[in-house]
């Protein structure tokens, strides 16, 4: 069996680790203090030409819930087309209703907007009402995968859902679990669930290179890094596990 590990890339030095560390596929995103929003056109456009890696960029216009305003969604659509002109792979979304439903008609806007590429429901997911009703959703509107939780913080105290959603689908679209996934737990995950693909911010933080801190500021300068040596464990330890499989 073969399996895939996608891991987040909050910024350049992460898109190169991500190559050098050896992972499938990179989730492009802004903003990990927000839980990851669209990155600028020059980063985008950067990553594309730094890795030959699948290269998804989330396509989230904010912080915050997954309700959109009209002039939101119209900003999601150009940006889709942005990333369809500079070349990635894929792109990642998430829109919900009030009630706690998949907004099945602007989500099929957005697959379509997107086509040929590929298209991942994000942990918006991990906030519906009924998974498997919007499971059901997610299949019809287009996506190929989704990135989840199981409706819980992370993907060990979800596994029982997501197992659940990996027998549901049954082929018919990848279910992706993620938060939380690290090299002591991706096996036992993949036991668990069944699934093929994992998610995973592997993140460190690196200290500021600053000299001078103005402390009377009281924050912290320092930012979120790829940890390269995490996700070469993650690689491993599926690649070991692949054997017995």
């Amino acid at each position: 069996m073969n399996y895939t590990l996608e891991v987040i890339a909050f910024n350049i030095e992460s898109v190169l680790a991500a190559g050098t560390a050896g992972a499938h596929r990179i989730e492009l995103c802004d903003n990990p203090a927000d839980g990851g929003t669209t990155a600028s056109y020059g980063m985008i456009k950067t990553a594309r030409e730094r890795t030959t890696l699948q290269l998804y960029p989330i396509i989230r216009s904010r912080g915050g819930d997954f309700l959109y305003s009209n002039e939101e969604f119209e900003i999601m659509k150009r940006d889709i087309l942005l990333c369809k002109e500079i070349g990635c792979d894929g792109v990642v979304i998430g829109l919900l209703q009030p009630d706690g439903n998949v907004d099945k008609i602007r989500t099929a806007q957005l697959v379509e907007a997107a086509y040929p590429l590929g298209v991942t429901f994000h942990r918006a997911f991990d906030r519906v009402a009924n998974p498997f009703e919007a499971l059901e959703d997610v299949i019809a509107a287009g996506c190929e995968r989704i990135l989840t939780s199981g409706l819980k913080p992370t993907a060990p105290e979800g596994a029982q859902v997501i197992s659940d959603l990996v027998r549901q689908a049954n082929d018919r679209i990848i279910i992706m679990p993620g938060s939380g996934v690290r090299s002591d737990n991706i096996v036992s995950l993949a036991q668990q669930t069944q699934a093929t693909e994992f998610h995973s911010s592997a993140r460190k933080m690196i200290a500021t290179a600053m000299q001078y801190i103005n402390e009377e500021m009281q924050e912290t300068l320092d930012t979120v890094q790829l940890n390269t040596e995490e996700v070469k464990k993650m690689l491993g330890a599926l690649k070991e596990y692949e054997k017995t499989s």
